[in-house]
Parts: structure tokens; C-alpha cells; sequence
């Protein structure tokens, strides 16, 4: 077996992921990016990376790259870096039960379904990290983000208990908090906003414009906003310091939003939240 870390990292196609996956590779790990869609394996194979398809809204897939990893690596994994996602937008009332479920299919379930796949491994070995891709959206919730508020809130409520039932297995929880950061994501969800909300006929048709507007934008669309480098720095001491954090926070929003959660009765905050988005409340 190689002496490497081996580390499994999802979502690997662009943005945080892959600069993740090459971050790590350069610095020694054994990486293994994965992806949902075949051309973007056979990329990032061509850019040196071990690759397989993994598509989170499949058990079968999540299942057969789980057996893929542990094949090549003897059975062991040292972290999982559960990066992959993606952002519904949309009014509370013009998401579906059915787009609902796919928003929480992805970043949810599927998310989920794979790290316990990845547990009984690390508990056998004595020792892993378990890393969550979470959101200042999983600490305070803005408005037309509802789908995409609600996993990452779920994903904070898994991370915190799951850190508290692996305590003294040598497993280490860690939850990483990025506010905006340069990828495709404002792209992704433009599309997903086309696909799923019905903007004629909905109440709030004046605000998707204003919606529309900040997904379209080229460049950052938001103050602050910091390249994927800045998630990996967190990433890395999650993977190697003797004592990682359960909670990382990445970009300044997220330690401003953090602290005034903290600090402000409910509606104060909910009138700086309100601010803060105000190019949607028209």
C-alpha cells in the first residue's frame, strides 16, 4: 500500500474542488477527484488526477466509487472532503416538492449517504477526517435561497452531531464555512433558477429581476469574495493539524454574519439580512 494519504474529494470539476484536488496532489496526498459527468473525469484525468465518476444523487454511483477508492487503496482512507453542491434559487413558495428534493438529494442525502459508506473504513483503521462543505447560508438565511438555506442548515445539524458520536474513534468532524468565493456556482444556479421557477406567474417576478441580475454579473457579484485558495487553506489544516476545528470560516461575511447571529435579537438581524439583499427587494 502506498504511503500516501488518500483522500476522496467530490465536485471536482471546476472551483473549489478541483483547486482542492490539486492543492493536495502537489502537496503529497493521494487524490481522488471526483466528478458527476464522464468529460469532466477524463479532464481532470488528463490534468494528472486519479478520477471516477460520482454522482451524488445516486446511490448506485456513490456506492461503486466507494468500492473504486478502496480497491486502489488496500481498503484505507485517510479524509473525505464533501465539497460537491449546488444552490436552488427561488421564493420559499415557487420551490416545488420535487425541486425541493432534488436540492436536498445532492447536498443532503447524498452527502450524507457517502460519508457513512466511508465511516465503518475509518473506524477500522483508528483514524480519518470527515470534512463538510457548509455555508454562511447554513448560519443565517437571505431571502430567495430558501432550498439552498435549508441543506446547508442541515448539513451544520449533521456535522455538530456527528462530531459528538465519532468522539474517540481517531475520526475528526469539520464543517468549512465559505461566504462568496470565485467558481461556477452563481452560473450553476442561474441555470437551475431557468430549469425549475416559473417567474411569470409568480408574485415576486419584479425581485427575480434583481436576482437575475446579481447571477448573470460577470465577475465577483459580491463584496469580499476571495478565490477557492482560501477554502483550501482551511481545508488543509482541517486534514493536518493534531487538534482541526469543528467550524472553519472562509471570507469576512461569514465572521460578520456569525458574530451578529450572536449578537441581535431576531429582527435586527433579519433587517441587516434584508439590506444585504436589497437588490432583491424591490
Amino acid at each position: 500500500m502506498s504511503n500516501q494519504k488518500a483522500i476522496l474529494i467530490t465536485g471536482c470539476s471546476t472551483g473549489i474542488g478541483l483547486c482542492c484536488a490539486q492543492q493536495l496532489k502537489a502537496r503529497g496526498y493521494r487524490v481522488f477527484a471526483t466528478a458527476r459527468k464522464e468529460e469532466d473525469v477524463k479532464m481532470l484525468q488528463q490534468l494528472g488526477l486519479e478520477s471516477i465518476v460520482l454522482d451524488l444523487a445516486s446511490s448506485d454511483s456513490i456506492q461503486t466509487a466507494v468500492e473504486q477508492v478502496l480497491e486502489q487503496t488496500d481498503g484505507h482512507l485517510y479524509g473525505l472532503f464533501n465539497n460537491a453542491g449546488y444552490g436552488q434559487p427561488g421564493a420559499v413558495e415557487d420551490i416545488r416538492r420535487s425541486v425541493l428534493k432534488e436540492q436536498f438529494e445532492t447536498n443532503v442525502f447524498g452527502t450524507q449517504e457517502l460519508i457513512n459508506l466511508v465511516i465503518p473504513v475509518m473506524r477500522q483503521q483508528g483514524y480519518g477526517r470527515i470534512i463538510y462543505h457548509g455555508s454562511v447560508l447554513g448560519i443565517v438565511s437571505l431571502p430567495f435561497r430558501g432550498a439552498y438555506n435549508a441543506s446547508k442548515y442541515a448539513l451544520e445539524g449533521l456535522s455538530d452531531t456527528l462530531r459528538l458520536e465519532l468522539y474517540g474513534t481517531g475520526i475528526e468532524v469539520s464543517i468549512i464555512e465559505p461566504g462568496p468565493i470565485s467558481s461556477n456556482f452563481r452560473k450553476n444556479a442561474f441555470e437551475k433558477y431557468q430549469e425549475n421557477i416559473d417567474k411569470e406567474n409568480s408574485f415576486f417576478k419584479k425581485n427575480y429581476e434583481g436576482m437575475e441580475a446579481r447571477l448573470k454579473k460577470q465577475g465577483p457579484a459580491a463584496p469580499f469574495t476571495l478565490p477557492p485558495e482560501a477554502v483550501y487553506k482551511k481545508l488543509q489544516h482541517a486534514l493536518e493539524s493534531k487538534h482541526p476545528r469543528a467550524h472553519y470560516y472562509v471570507t469576512f461575511p461569514t465572521y460578520l454574519f456569525a458574530t451578529l447571529k450572536r449578537i441581535l435579537p431576531a429582527r435586527g438581524l433579519d433587517w441587516v439580512l434584508r439590506r444585504v439583499s436589497s437588490d432583491e427587494n424591490q
